[in-house]
């Protein structure tokens, strides 16, 4: 099997599951509970949210565990517009589907939502989020690297106009989080989402950093854990594991796939008709091709037979048939957009995966566009 759907989701490494497996039969018990076993599970949380701090330069009680990106999304932005009486939101035609169904919900409701342009490598209109940083905006939220086609924003430039005008500002690295360098003393970010499954932890935890003496609005209430901000018994393992990923994610893991990256890149763009979607300058294990004259899902059934695993886009949004709101927005065409495939590399990729890919996916192309 060769898996390259990694911006999806990652295998849970070794190293993590060992971590995670006392959590599940030894060391159970409920971390609210006042005795020397719940003392213990509290503990192993307190530890991984340290290493999570650290790894942003965060303070551990600015790390706030929730179940996944999509819920640290939709707690920075529900819980941060009940705060304010502004009723301007800013963010992006390429964002994730879990921050703009959440911004829709506000549209509904008569807020200014202004969604900035994109130039064709993806990359925020500048000039037109100046322009946008008025008085009457709550909440600016730009993704920092899109899970589709790999662009990575300077919000740190973004970060910084926000503060500037006291505006919060959210952004969602969920695919950032560990490849790409994150200070949160040196970007003053407000809120920022991350997870552990696209690093090699488990599904079911993810974490919203929140910059100290930020209000905010609990969408989970009903108990004391997590600092008041997401009521609920807290997933003891996932967060364990969280913490293990993030400890064993290395430098040198960025550098084999930007190498792999680059490689596989060079060979599909060889065949004849293709397109980099994106900038060249990338999330280090994203690649978006446009292979003209082809059916994306029908290429990925193919490469499917061939147990090599990818996708065209978004997990969140795998099962729709209409084309890539990324893509459209960076200037493709529907039937480009529904011509391309993302492959999405992990530090567990091999150069034997790549040549194999590159090689079976070339054949598949020129049979079907035969086949036409």
């Amino acid at each position: 099997m060769i898996y390259l759907d990694n911006a999806a989701t990652t295998k849970v490494s070794k190293g993590v599951l060992e971590a995670m497996l006392p959590l599940f039969s030894e060391k159970y018990a409920n971390p609210s509970s006042a005795h020397s076993k719940g003392e213990e599970a509290k503990e192993a949380i307190e530890n991984a949210r340290k290493i999570i701090a650290k790894k942003l330069n965060a303070d551990p009680e600015e790390i706030i565990f929730t179940s996944c990106g999509s819920e640290s999304n939709a707690l920075a932005i529900k819980g941060c517009l009940a705060m304010t009486q502004k009723n301007k939101v800013i963010t992006t035609k390429i964002e994730h589907p879990s921050v703009l169904e959440n911004i829709k919900l506000f549209e509904k409701k008569d807020y200014n939502v202004v969604y900035l342009d994109v130039d064709e490598e993806g990359f925020v209109d500048k000039e037109q989020l100046k322009k946008e940083l008025t008085n009457d905006t709550a909440l600016v939220s730009i993704i920092h690297a899109n899970n589709e086609i790999g662009t990575i924003q300077d919000i740190e430039t973004i970060a910084i106009w926000c503060k500037e005008k006291n505006i919060p500002f959210h952004t969602d690295a969920v695919q950032s989080f560990c490849k790409v360098n994150i200070d949160v003393k040196k970007i003053p970010v407000t809120f920022m989402s991350i997870s552990a499954h696209k690093i090699h932890g488990p599904k079911g935890i993810g974490a919203l950093f929140i910059r100290k003496n930020t209000k905010v609005e609990p969408q989970i209430i009903g108990g004391e854990q997590e600092f008041y901000l997401r009521a609920g018994t807290e997933n003891v393992p996932g967060i364990v594991g969280f913490g293990k990923a993030v400890e064993e994610y290395k430098e040198q893991d960025i550098k084999k796939m930007q190498v792999l990256r680059d490689n596989l890149a060079a060979s599909l763009l060889k065949i004849p008709e293709t397109k980099l979607n994106g900038p060249k300058n990338r999330l280090c294990n994203n690649i978006n091709i446009s292979f003209k004259h082809i059916d994306g899902s029908q290429l990925l059934a193919e490469l499917d037979k061939e147990h090599i695993h990818l996708s065209m886009g978004s997990a969140c949004s795998s099962y729709k048939l209409d084309p890539s709101h990324v893509l459209l927005a960076i200037g493709c065409t529907a039937d480009e957009a529904l011509g391309t495939i993302r492959f999405s590399l992990s530090k567990y990729t091999t150069e034997e995966e790549i040549k194999i890919t590159a090689e079976k996916t070339r054949q598949i192309v020129e049979k079907l566009r035969k086949a036409r």
